[in-house]
């Protein structure tokens, strides 16, 4: 295992302020295929369809225990700016006032899941950020009595946001870890319950915190990994990718960036056209010109939707073949994941995996009788796999486990 502290990096980093990015230019690339929001879509983020899993519906529509050391060295890695510019969050929204939708409005009864929808209109917040926040409010707004009813509430709503999107493994994760970092401490057994119920808002509030901070540490500490004139292959549109690749243009690196098409949903374009507004050269790849093209590259760097127990990754459909290409030519493939994605899972093979299914048109008709694959992800081994950035530091993916076990001892 490599690990670097964030705070070590941010300590050594260059003390110059980070350039704005670029303004947008007129010839970015356009989704022309795809339609505006409409109302229609609005109502399956709030009502998603059940045979499409609601984690891509969302992808669609925006186009632990954790250590007190983690909490200091995440915290002296951020500063303590009240807004972090990836995640659309403020102080604001963190006491729960607009940002985060308090509740569901004035004179309605609280709702878990109308609070998570709230907090998941924000397109850069993640759904495992979006479920620590709504069940912190479920403590705030609580009218339990006792420390047992008071858990009893919140495991309820946990398992209500767990039912919301049983595809979710980031979901799942988050809402397992935040239970176990809030309400395994001991010391609550001996409080008064007003006390008790204020320490688990402020562990609750901390842990929101964190999280939404995770992006940030990871992009600090993948930074040693990206050298000048360097060619990275990205698959799909990743939110932590996407900073990674933020930092190292405010950090001077010059590189340039091969981005996949990512179909059926194109998300690759979307990277391609962020990554051009920072003035990143960039070429667009069709998925299956990733072996024509794998020898001009120099890494591959993917998301995760979720870690598994042995170390490997489920993430958008193609990785596992693009990992099978790089580790063919011996090209690493590093991969970026918070660790809220930490899931207790161990799939054995692609259908060990909850299919997430997502809609795809091919623009031709197809017969009813012609079967369509639509599983939107797959699992990628950890042999494939060189590095995973994390907030937890770099790891290899053997030592996912033992991280793992230290999250939910």
């Amino acid at each position: 295992m490599w690990r670097r502290s964030a705070s070590f990096i941010l300590d050594n980093r260059n003390a110059a302020p980070p350039q704005p990015p670029a303004a947008a230019k007129p010839d970015t690339l356009t989704l022309s295929s795809a339609p505006p929001p409409t109302a229609a879509m609005a109502d399956a983020l709030q009502n998603p369809n059940p045979n499409i899993s609601a984690y891509y519906q969302t992808r669609a529509a925006h186009h632990g225990v954790v250590t007190s050391d983690w909490l200091a060295q995440a915290q002296a890695a951020v500063g303590p700016r009240s807004v972090e510019g990836g995640d659309g969050s403020s102080s604001a929204a963190d006491s729960g006032g607009v940002g985060g939708g308090g509740g569901g409005g004035v004179g309605r009864p609280f709702s878990v899941i109308d609070e998570f929808n709230n907090w998941r209109k924000q397109p850069d917040l993640a759904e495992a950020v979006a479920a620590i926040r709504a069940l912190a409010a479920v403590i705030r707004n609580s009218e339990a009595t006792t420390m047992m009813e008071l858990e009893i509430e919140l495991k309820k709503a946990s398992d209500s946001l767990k039912a919301w999107d049983t595809t979710s493994i980031s979901l799942t994760a988050g809402c397992d870890l935040f239970m176990r970092y809030v309400t395994r401490t001991s010391a609550l057994e001996y409080e008064e319950f007003n006390s008790a119920k204020s320490r688990l808002i402020e562990r609750a509030e901390k842990f929101g915190e964190i999280s939404q901070k995770a992006r940030r540490i990871i992009a600090m500490l993948s930074q040693d990994f990206i050298f000048d004139g360097c060619t990275i292959l990205v698959h799909g549109f990743s939110r932590v990718v996407l900073e990674v690749l933020k930092t190292a243009v405010q950090n001077k690196k010059v590189f340039r960036v091969f981005c996949t098409e990512g179909r059926p949903d194109r998300s690759g374009l979307r990277l391609a056209n962020e990554l051009a507004k920072l003035d990143v050269p960039v070429k667009i790849l069709i998925d299956s010109a990733v072996a024509y093209t794998m020898d001009e590259v120099d890494m591959v760097l993917v998301g995760a939707d979720g870690v598994v127990e042995s170390g490997g990754i489920i993430n958008l459909m193609g990785t596992y073949q693009i990992a099978l290409v790089a580790h063919s030519m011996n090209k690493p493939v590093y991969v970026a994941a918070e660790s809220y994605k930490f899931a207790r899972l161990y799939p054995l093979d692609q259908k060990d995996m909850a299919p997430a299914l997502r809609p795809i048109d091919f623009g031709v008709p197809i017969p009813s009788k012609v079967e369509v694959e639509t599983s939107a992800r797959d699992y990628t081994p950890p042999q494939y796999l060189t590095l995973l950035f994390t907030d937890l530091g770099v790891l290899t993916p053997s030592v996912v486990s033992d991280e793992l076990i230290q999250l939910y001892l």
